[in-house]
């Protein structure tokens, strides 16, 4: 069976934090593939500042020269919210010989249990974390960790929000891959 994780998340911008956590799943061994998925419609999130499309193409070109990444627009063509479990049940429909990972930063990992169906999801796939250093697994259910595995990942302490306030200064262009950082000043994204 091919081992492929999914990494999903709004993506607004993609950053080098992205970039990193990508690299640690791929470097775990555990997977040979990995799929990226921007959410046209996170359901706990508000604060989306750029269009689906914009978000897409920017993944695109920032995994362009990865030979193990996909970037996949398939939650776009999936109803809305975007949700998980749904994902995850079409990829494993459609590919019947594939075993996927769920692939999570620690901080999201510390929330799963808000999820929308989330012990349908430990159920039906394993959960793949970048682990940072001094992480308090205690606050995690059991169930939970019970289906988790854990990478190693040396974080990039860096979020989308901090960079979309500080585009219009100089400093946040180092945390930006410098093909992506051209495609927000040909559009003139989050300006």
């Amino acid at each position: 069976m091919q081992r492929v994780g999914i990494l999903g998340g709004s993506f607004d911008p993609v950053h080098n934090a992205h970039l990193r956590i990508a690299k640690s799943f791929l470097k775990s061994g555990l997977i040979e593939k990995l799929l990226v998925i921007p959410a046209p419609s996170p359901p706990h999130k508000s604060d989306l500042q750029t269009s689906f499309q914009h978000r897409f193409e920017m993944l695109k070109i920032a995994f362009q020269d990865w030979k193990n990444v996909e970037v996949s627009d398939l939650e776009e063509r999936l109803p809305i919210p975007s949700y998980s479990i749904q994902t995850i049940q079409h990829l494993q429909e459609k590919n019947p010989e594939t075993r996927f990972y769920l692939c999570l930063g620690e901080d999201s990992l510390s929330h799963f249990h808000k999820w929308y169906k989330y012990k349908e999801i430990i159920k039906q796939i394993t959960i793949m974390v970048a682990e940072r250093p001094g992480f308090d697994s205690s606050t995690v259910e059991k169930e939970i960790l019970e289906k988790t595995i854990f990478v190693d990942h040396d974080p990039f302490g860096i979020s989308s929000t901090e960079i979309r306030e500080s585009m219009n200064d100089q400093n946040g262009t180092d945390k930006i891959p410098v093909p992506v950082l051209e495609y927000i000043r040909t559009y003139h994204l989050y300006e």
